[in-house]
């Protein structure tokens, strides 16, 4: 099993001039760990669920994955995971394709249908209901695609989005990986098994994971899609200090059913320094 970081919270030591600093050194805590993974969410209110108000800070992600490539150079980018509303697909498929140029090959395309209704409001971004994002999520994973296809600059035609020319030069290093987040078991577990090359799940508990990647696995033989190539990502929290060895004991039980990354969240203060903390328990799960 691998190890990745998640960044959700700004409120650091030192306030806001610290944070480019700071965020330099987290990223090159989580490199020379081991870890595999780096990300931010795609907020611009902060959320309710990391315990902190929307008027916390909270950077714009993909502006942030920029700066993180020119201070790392191994680890793989993304966001987890990027809102479907907040950007027209062409020019977020270009974006990503930026990154993975800039970053020599380490981006990834973490995406997702929206949710967080105050900050669309707030912003002026339209909130469509929940059965046309998933529409609209469908066309930006299949115009991603497209967008990344080098022998395909046609046009793309769908019910929400219409583009006279899906050019993208220069392309990316590599194909992004596409990683959907979420674990909706009729719309958005389809959708990882028809274009995912990645999935995210809380990891909640064990039986409520098995049964997710269940639903996940029925999908991929509807479909005919190899279920093995599906990397399976969980989001595990923050572990505690000093429980580092209870943490890979409860990560075993993941591995056990086939997840390849466990993803934890440092708290604000220094996330450099508690990424340092999490280090040793990186060798610990790839044994795993």
């Amino acid at each position: 099993m691998e190890l990745g970081f998640h960044i959700p919270i700004f409120e650091v030591d030192g306030g806001t001039a610290a944070l480019a600093g700071e965020l330099a050194r987290a990223g090159a805590a989580a490199e020379n760990s081991g870890a595999t993974w780096l990300s931010f969410m795609d907020h611009f209110f902060q959320i309710e669920p990391t315990g902190l108000p929307a008027e916390a800070n909270m950077l714009e992600g993909y502006t942030s994955l920029g700066y993180m490539a020119a201070h790392t150079s191994s680890i793989e980018l993304g966001l987890l995971v990027t809102g479907v509303t907040y950007r027209h697909p062409g020019l977020l498929a270009k974006t990503v394709a930026t990154l993975d140029v800039l970053s020599g090959g380490r981006a990834a395309l973490g995406i997702g249908a929206a949710w967080f209704e105050r900050e669309h409001h707030g912003l002026g971004v339209p909130y469509p209901p929940v059965a046309e994002r998933f529409e609209r999520l469908e066309e930006t994973l299949r115009i991603s695609a497209q967008m990344w296809d080098p022998q395909n600059n046609g046009p793309f035609e769908g019910k929400h989005y219409r583009l006279a020319e899906t050019l993208c030069n220069p392309q990316p290093l590599h194909r992004p990986t596409v990683l959907i987040g979420g674990g909706g078991e009729k719309k958005t577990l389809r959708l990882v098994a028809r274009y995912g090359d990645a999935c995210n799940l809380f990891a909640s508990t064990p039986e409520e994971v098995a049964h997710k990647l269940d639903v996940l696995r029925g999908h991929c033989d509807d479909l005919g899609t190899d279920y093995e190539r599906i990397r399976k990502t969980v989001l595990a929290g923050s572990p505690e200090p000093g429980a580092h060895d209870d943490f890979v004991r409860d990560m075993a039980v993941y591995a056990g059913m086939g997840v390849h990354t466990a993803i934890v969240m440092p708290p604000g203060g220094s996330p450099a320094r508690w990424i340092d903390s999490v280090a040793p328990v990186v060798p610990q799960l790839a044994e795993l």
